[in-house]
């Protein structure tokens, strides 16, 4: 039954627990002082404050009531808010540094957890996720040339513990040292390497020297990836640098011609040279085997001369007007034979022809019969004998 039904409330009460006016049956809202007040007086029962009613002073009691109501609302609400900014969750990709005091405590893994502002103070950052920094500058290579070298830098929160108290910013700590070592490695090499082939290199030396800047600091960071782009001149002097650049490109297409041509070229004379020595040695292993003969040869006709001195004498001339005949076309001959002087034309090259088809060898006791000519054997030695060409 309702509270406001006739005969439903004997009491006469309203739901606050109050009693209604007596102003008939009249139904209406509710008295907002009279809640209010209610809610007063259980605040006060509850935290100590205040008179009952009915005692005396009672203007005063209510009025040490309502400052002691409002002071524990405040309480109660700063220890909500306390509650709500101590408790905090840490992501699976971050990190949290608490200091006490001032001084490092621990680093908060993930999860759900509590500090106590404002004696402890929080750091949270995200330690897996990849950071860029990206520079551009004009720098002095080797060789004094200018240049733009674009670079970007990649990296990550390896300790967050150094991260958070041994660098006052440590990101911009890292922009610095990432512009010391680049200097440095593009001041020590030349510029067609910096603006062609070498920017490989330049980036892992640049890796190389800024990680070591980086950990000479202890800011916790470590570099992952280090990205040279494609250099260019200033824009002031590109068109000196373009001519520069189809020069070099000319100096390489002529290198790879004149190497190809070298590969065609060496190995060629490398064999006609290696044919050259081995003809040489077979020349003198020739001779030497030659001259090794003859002067056996030699040896064995010396022991035979001496047993017939006069039969290996004429053997010996006519073997020597045999080798020296079939080798001329034209011979004369002069002899001194009873007082008279003749002298004799042997046409061999005439004979040699006529000879040819029988195959007969010409020799000169042959040509001398032919011109009705037969000289002594004592002669032989007498005669001389004269090439003509």
């Amino acid at each position: 039954m309702a509270w406001n039904e006739p005969g439903g409330n004997s009491n006469n009460q309203d739901p606050w627990g109050g009693k209604r006016r007596n102003n008939g049956d009249r139904k209406g809202p509710p008295d907002l002082d009279e809640a209010f007040r209610k809610l007063q007086e259980s605040l006060n029962g509850l935290f100590g404050g205040g008179k009952k009613r009915g005692d005396d002073g009672g203007g005063s009691g209510r009025s040490g009531g309502g400052f002691g109501a409002l002071l524990g609302i405040g309480l109660v609400v700063l220890a909500a808010v306390w509650l709500y900014s101590a408790v905090y969750v840490v992501d699976e990709q971050e990190q949290a540094v608490v200091l006490r005091f001032g001084k490092y405590y621990e680093t908060v893994g993930p999860g759900l957890n509590i500090y106590f502002p404002p004696i402890d103070k929080k750091y949270m950052e995200n330690v897996t996720r990849e950071r860029a920094y990206t520079k551009q500058g004009q720098m002095l290579t080797e060789d004094e040339n200018i240049v733009e070298v674009p670079l970007t830098v990649q990296y990550k929160i390896s300790n967050l513990q150094d991260f958070v108290l041994n660098v006052d910013q440590p990101e911009i700590s890292l922009q610095h040292a990432t512009d010391s070592a680049l200097r440095h490695v593009v001041g020590s090499t030349a510029m067609d390497q910096v603006l062609t082939e070498g920017r490989e290199l330049m980036a892992s030396e640049i890796k190389e020297r800024l990680q070591r800047f980086l950990d000479t600091y202890r800011t916790g960071i470590t570099v992952t990836q280090v990205n040279v782009q494609s250099a260019a001149a200033p824009r002031e002097v590109q068109e000196a640098f373009d001519d520069v650049i189809r020069a070099r490109e000319d100096e390489q297409r002529s290198r790879n011609q004149a190497e190809t041509y070298a590969n065609g070229v060496v190995p060629e004379a490398r064999g006609q040279a290696q044919r050259i020595l081995e003809d040489a040695n077979g020349y003198r292993d020739e001779t030497v085997s030659r001259a090794k003969g003859e002067a056996d040869r030699f040896t064995k006709l010396v022991a035979e001369y001496r047993k017939a001195p006069e039969v290996t004498r004429q053997r010996l001339y006519l073997d020597t007007m045999q080798e020296v005949f079939s080798n001329t076309s034209k011979v004369l001959v002069t002899g001194n034979k009873n007082g008279q002087s003749n002298l004799l034309y042997l046409p061999l090259d005439k004979m040699i022809q006529n000879s040819s088809g029988s195959n007969a060898p010409v020799t000169g006791s042959a040509a001398a019969s032919n011109t009705d000519v037969t000289p002594h054997v004592t002669d032989l030695p007498q005669s001389r004998t004269r090439e003509t060409r």
